[in-house]
């Protein structure tokens, strides 16, 4: 867990912290985790969400009621319900993604896992993943939780980054890569 403390400090580990022993008490870790990940996938997925929540220009009251309304239309459980609540009423909702990740680097830490970034041109089937997160676990020789992203501008390939390695084969660093050699740099 040392390794992963230095993701853990700010405004954003001790938020993550605070559900994580929260979460922990209640037992529900999975249940949280699950409606985090819910959460961050929401909040990827909508420009509009990105808006409302990182906007100082709205006010507190109707940031909190936003979001509120949209955890309750996800399901989310009662626990990340008040806290998500908590959050917007103490006007921390930009630092959401942030609290999000740290509470996941916890819960790795906690499994004795890894966490793995996989960041791919289009959304990877389930066949996919599987055969990435497999080729990971034998990379790495430990467990591996794979977090799946897409990123239109890579136009190919993966980027994988594990702790502080990162493997880029993805196209366009390839193009830029052929860009700077034809230019003789």
């Amino acid at each position: 867990m040392a390794s992963e403390s230095h993701h853990l400090t700010g405004l954003a580990g001790r938020y993550a912290t605070a559900l994580y022993e929260l979460a922990d008490e209640a037992k529900a870790l999975d249940a949280v985790a699950a409606d985090l990940k819910t959460l961050k996938a929401l909040v990827a997925d909508s420009a509009d969400l990105r808006r409302l929540i990182t906007s100082p220009l709205i006010p507190r009251d109707q940031q909190s009621k936003a979001v509120l309304a949209l955890v309750e239309k996800a399901g989310l459980s009662d626990l990340t319900r008040r806290f998500v609540g908590m959050v917007a009423r103490n006007r921390r909702l930009a630092s959401l993604t942030s609290i999000i990740d740290g509470f996941t680097a916890l819960l790795a830490a906690h499994r004795g896992e890894i966490i793995a970034e996989v960041t791919s041109a289009k959304q990877l089937s389930t066949p996919q993943a599987d055969a990435v997160g497999n080729a990971l676990r034998a990379a790495v020789g430990k467990k591996v939780s794979v977090q799946l992203n897409v990123d239109p501008r890579l136009l190919g390939g993966l980027k994988v980054k594990v702790g502080s390695r990162l493997i880029d084969a993805s196209l366009a660093s390839k193009l830029q890569r052929l860009q700077l050699a034809m230019k003789g740099v």
